[in-house]
């Protein structure tokens, strides 16, 4: 018989590709999930979108089915927290109409303007001022980008937003924005917690086009009528603001203390850890963005992570994944079972795994992926096995540089799909040089720590001291004998980036857009269907 009206907070994880929603006790326990997916929209050379519609959908259809699971376990729904992929840009006209897909982190038309502006004073000043590294992923630049290659749409714009804004205005009729989101958007005074105004000068945006900033614990509204029956759940539900994924996977992986690190592989990949004070690295190779008003995180994140091992099953494997199909099977699965049969070190086979570019810790967009060593010898095994290393390889030198700007890492709490894996789990621990501690009950961090938000601010615990004592670590994978082999490939690795270099630019500009393929469009994308009540 299971235990009645217990009270849960369904912790709303709107990721790149999908949307997954858990429910979570005050005991950090999961109770009921869901999840729905979507695609990525490359609709030009360098433009990666989502469907703002695709999301919002899969969020309500996701949240819909959890909180009916979580009623079926004898739970309550007593609140909705969010956890939210950074950087995206949304352009929304007069009557909140959208004027533009969901610009993402993975985009990259604005390298021109983040190339440019980097290495100067100012983009030293703006990274150090706001945490954000100058780089395409980041809503300054784009806004650049937008101004300067179609003035008609920036114009038209009244409203700019992130994607968690457009939901928790669907549910609630209210714009606000979380101070954690929004300080990754590079328009936020770390200093101030709210817009900087030097930011937004640069960006040719003013206050009144962008939500107020509230902290992540701020009730953000309750659900309309409209929406909680849409959800199923009852009217004015309250509705907390939540925050960013990468400082909320700290939370829900209990790194929270200077120097447990929080390590996440998902489509993306990130290192952080935790500081009592914002903090930026005088090199310009680390973020800093805030977890709450008194706790901010420090790292890198990098582009390419699971996302390249699906590359990898459609254009080297259609084979194993129709068998995989059949079986119903994920042929990620069978590709990494191909990489664990080849050496470490691929038999000296290297690849630099940017599909989509990379950031941390170049913060250059104009990389791209490349194999190096590749020989007649080598077959599509030594390919997936270089890609996992080079994937990982990254992560550690997201590490040397997060210690090298002066916060020591003492743990390291891993988090992610990879975390499935078991071949992934040791690669990763060999290739660090380090244990890695996996919390028990394979929880994702980020929707469990959107969960703590809510229970926190509906006064259930204290969210900090919760991650501390709730987290409790499962599992810790030591590294093997092959650290040897990836600390002496390493420093050929990190040299790779800057040697190809002038043939990464030169390749940039041979398969540059024409001048003024950024097309105005006549008018707006869609409409959002925004709550007005």
């Amino acid at each position: 018989m299971p235990e009645q009206n217990t009270p849960v907070v369904l912790g709303v994880d709107l990721g790149t590709t999908s949307t997954k929603v858990v429910a979570f006790d005050a005991a950090g326990r999961e109770r009921a999930s869901a999840g729905a997916g979507y695609s990525l929209r490359e609709p030009a050379p360098g433009h990666v979108e989502l469907g703002a519609e695709d999301v919002l959908r899969a969020a309500v259809g996701a949240t819909r089915d959890a909180a009916a699971r979580a009623s079926a376990a004898g739970c309550t729904v007593a609140g909705i927290s969010f956890s939210s992929a950074m950087h995206s840009l949304v352009g929304l006209g007069a009557r909140d109409e959208l004027l533009t897909q969901v610009i993402t982190w993975a985009d990259t038309r604005a390298t021109e303007e983040a190339e440019e502006l980097r290495p100067t004073d100012l983009g030293r000043a703006l990274h150090r001022a706001t945490g954000t590294p100058v780089h395409p992923m980041s809503p300054l630049v784009k806004l650049v980008h937008l101004q300067r290659h179609q003035p008609a749409l920036f114009a038209a714009v009244r409203t700019w937003v992130q994607v968690k804004d457009l939901l928790v205005r669907r549910w609630t009729g209210q714009w606000v924005t979380d101070r954690s989101t929004a300080s990754a958007t590079g328009l936020v005074d770390l200093a101030t917690g709210d817009w900087s105004a030097d930011a937004l000068r640069v960006a040719g945006v003013s206050p009144v086009q962008l939500p107020p900033v509230v902290p992540v614990t701020a009730l953000a509204g309750t659900l309309t009528a409209s929406a909680a029956q849409e959800l199923g759940l009852p009217a004015r539900t309250p509705v907390f603001a939540g925050g960013a994924d990468g400082p909320l996977a700290n939370l829900g992986v209990g790194a929270v203390v200077p120097g447990t690190a929080a390590l996440s592989i998902g489509t993306s990949g990130a290192l952080r850890v935790a500081a009592r004070a914002p903090r930026v690295d005088a090199a310009g190779r680390t973020f800093c963005y805030s977890l709450t008003d008194d706790l901010w995180v420090v790292g890198g994140a990098t582009t390419n992570g699971g996302v390249v091992l699906r590359w990898l099953a459609e254009t080297l494997a259609p084979d194993l994944s129709f068998v995989a199909g059949e079986l119903g099977e994920a042929p990620e699965e069978s590709l990494i079972d191909l990489a664990a049969g080849v050496p470490a070190g691929a038999e000296g086979l290297l690849m630099l795994p940017h599909l989509l570019s990379e950031r941390a810790p170049q913060w250059s967009a104009l990389t791209s992926g490349v194999l190096v060593g590749l020989q007649r010898r080598h077959g599509r095994g030594h390919v997936v096995r270089a890609a996992l290393e080079g994937v990982c390889q990254q992560l550690a030198l997201v590490a040397d540089s997060v210690e090298d700007a002066g916060s020591e890492i003492t743990e390291i709490r891993a988090t992610g799909g990879f975390a499935r894996s078991r071949v992934w789990r040791q690669l990763l621990a060999d290739v660090l040089g380090r244990p890695l501690s996996f919390a028990a009950g394979g929880q994702e961090g980020s929707s469990f720590g959107a969960a703590l938000v809510g229970h926190h601010a509906l006064g259930n615990l204290d969210m900090v001291e919760a991650a501390r004592r709730e987290v409790r670590i499962g599992d810790v994978v030591e590294p093997g004998a092959d650290a040897a082999v990836h600390a002496r490939l390493r420093p050929v690795f990190a040299s790779l980036t800057d040697a190809l270099g002038p043939t990464f630019r030169a390749l940039r500009e041979f398969t540059a857009e024409p001048a003024g393929q950024d097309a105005e469009p006549a008018g707006p994308v869609g409409e959002p269907e925004l709550e007005q009540d």
